[in-house]
């Protein structure tokens, strides 16, 4: 039986992708020009190419998801304030790879009011530019950086005729990046639908798990299953985790035999149109927990929904961070895993043995999103309505002589994807089964 298809969520409108270009724009000069690569296609092997995944950013301001373009604003330009370069139309390489948009297409079907073709870039961005006296580029990526020095050769060549200089450039990625903070209506949908297609994918996995198995059957049942629902794979590289191999936090060898009495971690999400699902869940390969294992997974139960409890707006991560390491540290001294005063032990930090990360990430079109934390070194970022974030505590027990045997190399890590919303929060990851009973109910009746 095949599964069943999720109804798909709309795209984002072209309307969506112009009011986001801008507001860019409003927030640079009037003398200043955007200048923002997409990505190009990368070689895999020989002649063979990675699958083409676009920038974040260049999609997020345009939609495209082509390789080898190029964004440029332009303040106040009577002939189009968005323009883009893109692949030339080719007969013969579309009879290869493909339909091309074409300038006329990347207008038509996207909203630009300008395109150029690639063949034409050399003569046409030196001319787009002149002029501007500020460029805003990614100044991590060497394709820029490449434009800004030209743009600053070509200025400096018309000096002499009266040309405005170019004053210099400025990092544009702390602007856009501060814009995809906050997800619209839209994006949250599309959100919803990656985390919906990622929870069945991990109800999947659990109910394909048993004893002989090997981890990269797990993988291969979530990774079909996003297929499946139409999104283009994983999100990222797929942890599937069984054992002590739990306790590599980003173990994706996933080559070992799922063991009879083991846990597996499933760290795994689907990527739809681009944006992100992101779930872990912990469970018995048999499909019952030990009772070392039900007591270690409920501490990190209970810390995960007090954490998932405490998102709303004006809340922090560094505080739910915080809530997490206390009920942890308590947790593994009523455990005899830490011994001492509970505060400190969070002080001195010994609970980092067997917690090594944070808390929380930013969730959106890439799976470790963009955004800072901090509004600056003495003050947390209060949460939003239309942040998407995740919590996911663990515990991770090393497999070492003054370790209780019960608990040695046992790896625990549970995972939601939350949207803070104005009275609190939606998790959008909820129907992945996360309590001891639902899990086993799950197992054992599959």
């Amino acid at each position: 039986m095949l599964p069943e298809l999720l109804p798909r969520p709309p795209a984002i409108e072209v309307n969506e992708y112009r009011a986001r270009r801008e507001a860019l724009m409003a927030q640079v000069p009037a003398n200043a020009a955007v200048v923002l690569p997409g990505a190009a296609l990368v070689t895999r092997s020989h002649d063979s190419e990675y699958a083409f995944r676009q920038n974040s950013d260049f999609y997020y301001l345009t939609g495209i998801v082509e390789p080898d373009a190029l964004l440029v604003l332009l303040p106040g330009r009577e002939a189009g304030e968005s323009v883009v370069f893109c692949q030339d139309r080719d007969p013969t390489m579309e009879a290869w790879t493909g339909r091309r948009l074409g300038a006329r297409g990347v207008e038509r079907e996207h909203g630009i009011e300008q395109a150029f073709e690639n063949t034409d870039r050399e003569v046409q961005l030196p001319a787009l530019l002149e002029g501007r006296e500020l460029l805003y580029l990614p100044l991590q990526d060497t394709e820029a950086q490449g434009i800004a020095e030209e743009a600053l050769a070509a200025a400096q060549a018309g000096l002499r005729r009266g040309r405005a200089p170019l004053k210099g450039w400025l990092d544009v990625s702390a602007l856009i990046h501060a814009m995809r903070l906050i997800k619209s209506e839209a994006e949250i949908a599309l959100l919803r639908h990656a985390a919906l297609i990622s929870a069945q994918a991990h109800v999947r996995a659990m109910r394909a798990s048993r004893p002989g198995l090997f981890e990269y059957q797990l993988q291969a049942e979530l990774e079909h299953e996003f297929v499946w629902q139409g999104g283009s794979g994983p999100a990222y590289s797929t942890i599937v985790g069984s054992g002590a191999n739990a306790c590599v936090l980003h173990y994706i060898e996933n080559r070992a035999v799922l063991a009879d009495n083991a846990l597996v971690l499933i760290d795994a999400g689907a990527e739809f149109e681009l944006y992100a699902g992101d779930i872990t869940r912990t469970f018995p390969v048999a499909g019952r927990f030990s009772d070392a294992q039900r007591t270690l997974y409920q501490v990190v139960l209970d810390a995960q929904e007090r954490a998932v409890a405490a998102v709303r707006p004006g809340a922090t991560l560094a505080d739910i961070h915080q809530g997490v390491v206390e009920d942890l540290t308590a947790g593994l001294m009523a455990l005899g895993l830490l011994e001492g005063d509970l505060q400190a032990l969070i002080d001195d930090q010994r609970y980092r043995r067997f917690y090594l990360h944070s808390t929380s990430h930013w969730l959106g079109l890439d799976v470790h999103d963009v955004g800072t934390y901090r509004l600056d070194e003495q003050t947390a970022r209060p949460l939003e309505p239309g942040m998407v974030l995740t919590v996911e505590p663990g515990l991770y027990i090393p497999d070492e002589d003054d370790i209780p045997a019960a608990y040695r190399g046992m790896g625990i890590r549970i995972e939601d994807n939350l949207v803070v919303t104005r009275d609190g929060h939606e998790n959008l990851t909820a129907k992945a089964p996360k309590q001891v009973a639902e899990i086993e109910a799950l197992m054992v009746n599959k």
